[in-house]
């Protein structure tokens, strides 16, 4: 039996394995189907601490999981779709393969919600297109950009935008933002900020080099399809926590994140079972906050075990 089992291999993930190595614990890391996390779609990171002139995304996970197996974490392949919990053993099933473990940490993170066009994916991390404004918006400085969606979510990213962007259109499917009330007035009063409505993105179409050079957008209503220039591609319509095995056994929220017990980020309502990271955090979405949690979850988890001893 395991000692601890790390579920996940992005910011929450490693950070988690590098505590608990250190802390003699041995600890198995299983990554699941994107080893490294969204991290490693991202073409350059400004934001994480240490870094003046920035780091690749995938550098920055190769060299967390270099630091994690240093001090002895083990990192094996598997993708857990079932698991049993109970205080004194934990089940972990990847198809018929199982894990057994005293506790685990998931940090299985979050997938953004996509669109599905044509274009999409070739421009996805690097290229135009991307899902976080608070990490790449830097990088469009007195361009022009557009952001889809309609939400919470969307009005922020347009909002923050517009300190760099030179010119933000958001192109909603609705008459009206799905927004907060007071998140729907900032956007609409932003001078920078530019609606197109009742209209949804059919392809994003490449320069010569590969690069977002503009969308197709079509009124929803005419049927009449338009073009709109621009250098970046926001796309904020959601994410998906990566929670699916653990409905019916840990409490989620109505859009399927994980939710800590209360008074705690990290522990769960199951002794020796944490969470860390965007599987159970959908407010910040960081990779700094998501390192802050598995150094959270692994502390806690550290001291759990030597209370079981």
């Amino acid at each position: 039996m395991e000692n601890i089992i790390i579920l996940g291999t992005g910011c929450a993930g490693f950070t988690a394995g590098i505590y608990t190595a250190r802390a003699n614990l041995n600890p198995l890391i299983l990554e699941g189907k994107q080893p490294g996390g969204q991290l490693t779609t991202t073409s350059e990171v400004e934001n994480f601490p240490g870094f003046p002139e920035g780091v690749d995304g995938f550098s920055l996970m190769d060299q967390l999981r270099k630091q994690a197996t240093r001090f002895g974490a083990r990192v094996e392949n598997a993708f857990i779709d079932k698991v049993t919990f109970n205080q004194e053993s934990k089940t972990l099933y990847a198809g018929e393969k199982q894990f057994e473990t005293k506790a685990v940490i998931i940090a299985t993170g979050a997938a953004p919600r996509l669109l599905g066009i044509p274009g999409e994916m070739e421009m996805y991390g690097g290229k135009g297109v991307t899902t976080c404004a608070t990490c790449d918006g830097a990088f469009y400085r007195d361009m022009e950009v557009v952001v889809i969606g309609g939400g919470d979510s969307a009005c922020e990213e347009a909002l923050f935008l517009t300190r760099f962007c030179s010119k933000v259109t958001l192109v909603h499917r609705r008459n009206e933002l799905r927004a907060s009330q007071i998140m729907a007035e900032r956007t609409l009063n932003n001078e920078k900020i530019n609606v197109v409505w009742d209209s949804g993105v059919k392809e994003i179409l490449p320069n010569e080099d590969g690069k977002v050079t503009a969308i197709t957008i079509e009124n929803l209503l005419t049927g009449q399809q338009s073009q709109i220039s621009c250098k970046g591609v926001f796309i904020a319509i959601g994410h998906v926590p990566n929670t699916k095995p653990f409905d019916g056994i840990l409490p989620l929220d109505q859009n399927g994140y994980l939710v800590p017990e209360i008074g705690s980020q990290v522990k769960t309502e199951i002794p020796g079972v944490y969470v860390a990271g965007d599987c159970a955090d959908h407010v910040f979405r960081q990779a700094i906050t998501a390192a802050g949690m598995g150094c959270q979850a692994a502390i806690e988890a550290e001291r759990w075990l030597a209370e079981l001893k």
